[in-house]
């Protein structure tokens, strides 16, 4: 089976990471392998200089295609 990776996160209110700040939303993908998802993770976690309530994270799910 193969399947697709997301890069998802956003600005959140405060460092429990439970609520995204509106608007802030991101979505990246879908990539069809894990490094290049990984690729855009570490670009999207360091280009902002690592902000306390920033957080990215991979998901991944099926491919159905």
């Amino acid at each position: 089976m193969t399947y697709r990776y997301w890069v998802i996160g956003g600005d959140y209110r405060d460092c429990r990471f439970t609520d995204l700040k509106p608007g802030t939303e991101i979505v990246h993908g879908p990539y069809d392998n894990e490094l290049k998802a990984r690729t855009e993770w570490q670009r999207l976690t360091f280009r902002d200089h690592c902000e306390a309530t920033t957080r990215y994270s991979i998901c991944m799910e099926p491919n159905r295609a």
